[in-house]
């Protein structure tokens, strides 16, 4: 997988791997075999990007943690040394409060949290739990047995679905968006292809905050108006931010139902202690052993060094760039023992599939509820649920920034 293209490449250093670096077919769980042999060599070295620039790669969990928690580290795709800014624009600008640093980021942030603290989420899991009833029914009602694709009939529409509502943004536009972000985040997307996309979403946006500037709705898309109308926020920002709230409130969680159900159906053991449990902690457990086992965002977190950093033995100095990988600080041995087994029992809740530090995903709480709901859920509901294809066949979303499948072929 290679980041986008958009002029020659200069010449490198040979001695310095390229990054990213391509997954290994018959293991697509798992994360490229070149990345785990840099872990085993140290926690930091020297890579090459796309553009032919050099950045600093993490590869170890606890120095990954101790710079994404260190303020002397930026967000900011502008600041100098920015890890291939090119791949980091989702279209058109920042993509609102995760490109940004405190105290912008911290003030931004603050005025959507609400939404997403545990307690609201789960006052939302009933809602979630009729959601995922209703889609399970249909399939058994429509399909007889299947085959069916799980993305299209179940993963995608249940967090499209709970977002929309979350948001105020009607479902029934959810193949205009959705279509419309497969293309913001697919690495062979030309900038431009990107940028109109983006465009696309944002005016869709700006529309409908603008309505409800005019007529509020006990809906966040409503709440992010008021701030328009009360001088916090202008009409750019708020927009950024209920892009940035519309597409990862559904593309990434879409990803890892779809993923994580494949790789139970390569784990029976796994998938039949799932199936027959009644307890809600290891529902819970598994979500998070699965979060750290897959990692969906496996092009790594990547940041500015604004202040020199000695870390590892090693100086990191200001106006250089590091990427942390989060997929192989998962599966680092001291942190994760046995780390390319899925193991539901383990404790997994240290896993850095969130990211950390003050940059950490505002909407864990709700990806965490879903999951749990869909876990919890399915495989009791379709005990006999398997793969109608083989595992060879399957497409892997090697062209995306979000790691998943594009199809899932399930029968029963």
């Amino acid at each position: 997988m290679t980041d986008t293209l958009t002029g020659p490449v200069p010449e490198a250093d040979d001695a310095v791997p390229e990054f990213p670096m391509p997954r290994q077919s018959r293991c697509p769980f798992d994360p490229p075999p070149a990345l785990k042999d840099l872990q085993s060599q140290g926690p930091l070295v020297k890579v090459r990007l796309w553009d032919g620039s050099e950045s600093w790669l993490v590869t170890r969990y606890a120095e990954q943690r101790a710079i994404l928690g260190d303020p002397r580290v930026s967000a900011d795709i502008d600041k100098p040394g920015y890890p291939s800014k090119a791949f980091a624009e989702a279209g058109e600008g920042k993509l609102s409060f995760i490109m940004m640093d405190d105290p912008e980021h911290a003030r931004l942030r603050r005025m959507v949290t609400g939404p997403f603290a545990v307690k609201k989420i789960e006052a939302l899991r009933p809602a979630v739990q009729s959601i995922v009833d209703g889609l399970i029914d249909d399939m058994l009602a429509g399909s007889g047995s299947g085959p069916v694709d799980l993305v299209d009939v179940f993963a995608l529409p249940i967090p499209s679905l709970v977002i929309c509502e979350l948001l105020g943004v009607p479902y029934e536009d959810h193949e205009f968006f959705q279509e419309n972000t497969k293309t913001m985040v697919r690495t062979t997307a030309t900038p431009e292809e990107r940028s109109v996309a983006s465009r696309e979403v944002a005016g869709y946006l700006a529309g409908l905050l603008g309505k409800r500037i005019a007529e509020p709705k006990d809906d966040l898309l409503s709440s992010i108006a008021a701030r328009i109308t009360a001088g916090e926020l202008d009409h750019e920002q708020a927009t950024q931010m209920a892009l940035l709230l519309l597409i990862a409130g559904h593309e990434t969680t879409a990803n890892m139902i779809a993923l994580g159900t494949l790789a139970l159906l390569q784990n029976p053991d796994q998938l039949k202690l799932l199936r027959e449990t009644d307890d809600p902690k290891l529902v819970a457990s598994a979500v998070e052993e699965l979060l750290r086992y897959l990692h969906i965002t496996h092009l790594g977190r990547r940041r500015a060094v604004i202040e020199d950093i000695e870390i590892a033995g090693q100086v990191i100095k200001a106006g250089e760039g590091v990427i942390m990988v989060n997929e192989i600080g998962n599966r680092d041995p001291e942190a994760f023992p046995d780390p390319d087994r899925l193991d539901i029992t383990r404790d997994a809740r240290r896993h850095v599939a969130f990211g950390f530090g003050v940059h950490q995903c505002l909407g864990q709480p709700l990806a965490r509820m879903e999951l749990q709901v869909v876990y919890g859920t399915l495989y009791k509901r379709i005990p006999t649920l398997k793969l109608a294809a083989p595992l060879e066949d399957v497409r892997f979303k090697d062209d995306a920034f979000i790691y998943g499948l594009h199809e899932l072929p399930v029968s029963w």
